[in-house]
């Protein structure tokens, strides 16, 4: 992948495009996008800001950190100047045309999912559900660790 198919990718999805080469800004259905590269370091981001911390409960966050590891798949929920954002972090070079238009994808429905399904796809890795559930009578070994 270099910044020129990368831009022309992102013209091809988004409804404006606006920046220059490795940093622009863009929207798909008045969802916000920043793509930052780094082609010396052979790094990229594909990152769309949800909400200010300050808004959001903690329960919140605590849902989107189990997502990451559940339903948010090949994006995650970070936190980055107060700011929470979903986010596709991946090296530049090794990026396909279509790992692209997937991880806008992604970034998009993480986004627009946060405080309810938390997925950034139709797929999701099973787990434990943790709300509601009773504590533990006894924690076991791992459970009494300090950290």
């Amino acid at each position: 992948m270099t910044n020129a198919k990368l831009k022309a990718i992102i013209e091809e999805s988004s409804d404006q495009i606006e920046g220059s080469n490795g940093r622009w800004q863009f929207s798909i259905n008045q969802i916000v996008f920043v793509v930052l590269t780094d082609s010396t370091n052979n790094r990229m981001r594909i990152i769309s800001p949800i909400a200010q911390m300050a808004a959001v409960e903690d329960k919140y966050v605590k849902a989107a950190l189990i997502a990451n590891f559940h339903s948010a798949l090949d994006v995650k929920y970070a936190i980055s100047d107060d700011i929470l954002w979903s986010a596709f972090i991946h090296p530049l070079k090794e990026l396909t045309d279509e790992q692209v238009k997937s991880a806008i994808s992604q970034v998009y429905f993480a986004n627009v999912n946060f405080g309810s399904t938390y997925a950034s796809t139709s797929l999701v890795f099973p787990g434990k559900e943790t709300e509601g559930e009773e504590e533990p009578k006894e924690k076991t070994p791992f459970e009494k660790r300090k950290f």
